[in-house]
This record gives structure tokens, sequence and C-alpha cells, in this order.
């Protein structure tokens, strides 16, 4: 199912805008002038053989200890660039929808995020954006809460 399917199908209030090629959770923020603790970034890990999805600012950058503690697993890396165009058909490699539901993943969101009021990632693809409130997101994405983002 695409990204604007089910955002529809949950009958969320969203909006789409088109923006020039951002390859960057940073380059989004700034083609779509906003801050970068507004733009969610995704990073896949895995954990004990399990891909989780993380949500943090695009401002951040994931602190790995922090996030294995947060989700009580012993092992913990980065996906590597074949298993995210394996997890995320469909999606450009870079600009993943941060809502790991659609992919069949459990979510779990820097506690940073939820002082925004809106949120705005990547559409699947670099040049789209989707924009929705806080709630929605946290309705939609359903993630678990920890603390594991650092400012860059």
């Amino acid at each position: 199912m695409d990204l604007q399917s089910y955002l529809d199908r949950f009958n969320v209030r969203y909006h789409v805008t088109e923006h020039p090629v951002a390859y960057t959770a940073q380059g989004l923020a700034q083609a779509e002038h906003v801050s970068g603790h507004q733009v969610i970034k995704p990073v896949l890990v895995e954990a004990d053989g399990q891909m989780v999805l993380c949500a943090l600012p695009a401002c951040d950058r994931i602190d790995l200890e922090a996030l294995r503690d947060d989700l009580e697993v012993d092992y913990i890396r980065l996906a590597d660039e074949a298993m995210l165009r394996e997890v995320f058909l469909g999606c450009e490699v870079g600009a993943e929808p941060p809502i790991g539901a659609l992919f069949g993943l459990p979510t779990i969101a820097d506690e940073s995020l939820l002082m925004q009021r809106k949120v705005t990632f990547q559409a699947g693809n670099h040049h789209e954006a989707v924009t929705m409130s806080m709630d929605d997101y946290r309705r939609l994405a359903q993630p678990g809460i920890g603390r594991f983002a650092i400012h860059a």
C-alpha cells in the first residue's frame, strides 16, 4: 500500500508538498522552510535480529547505546542500504516515511519529537513531503517512546 492510501485509510489530515530534491532530512527541512526539529528522520536498525524503525528529529543523530537500552536488546546495528531496499519496497532509498506499520515494522520515536505540534517527513521519494499533526502521527505510527537522539 502506498503512503497516501495508508493515510487516507486512517482518515489522517495531511498535506503533501513538492520541493526541490532533498537527499537528507536536514535538506528536507531547508526545502520545506521548517525547523530540523519538526522534520522526522527515519533510521532503520536491526535489534536482536528484528528490524525496528526509529524516528528522530532531522537535526539529531542516533545514540545506538541509548537505543539498545530503550529497546532492552543485546545487539543493535544500523541497517545497510541493501536492507533498506528490501524492507522499504516502493520507496527511494533515504526517503522512507517514518511509519513502521506501513512496512510491518515496530516504530520507536525519540521523546523530543513529542514537543512538536506538526511534523514533516519524506513521502517515499526525494521530492515530496508530508506534513501532519503530531497527534495524527502518533495515532498512525503508534510508536514506542524512547530517549536516543543526540543533537548533532
